[in-house]
């Protein structure tokens, strides 16, 4: 197993960053632009996933760590579930929500 020296390391970590990073964008464009309230909720989901992995990593103790790693898992759910309903809104096309149901697959989940 790697052992890690600060979070900026962990591939999960940048996964999710990266995620977050993609939904900023797509938020700034198309339909998704003007649904305010979508585009807010699934941001916020979107950056508690890579805070919640980061700051675990930063806490005093592995149980810590595996309890913000659980809440990471929550906001991986939201996104999944606010995607979905982008989905079906229409306000995403077929490669763009496929594109994030594979990034999603590599974080924690399920």
């Amino acid at each position: 197993m790697a052992i890690y020296s600060n979070f900026e390391d962990l591939p999960v970590w940048k996964e999710a960053k990266d995620l977050a990073v993609q939904i900023y964008k797509i938020t700034k464009e198309g339909k998704l632009k003007r649904d305010y309230g979508l585009s807010d909720q699934i941001r916020k989901a979107a950056i508690s996933i890579s805070s919640n992995i980061a700051e675990g990593f930063d806490r005093s103790s592995r149980r810590e760590f595996i309890r913000s790693l659980y809440i990471a898992k929550g906001s991986v759910s939201e996104v999944r579930s606010q995607l979905l309903i982008c989905k079906e809104l229409g306000y995403l096309d077929r490669d763009v929500s496929e594109n994030f149901w594979k990034r999603l697959s590599l974080l924690p989940s399920r």
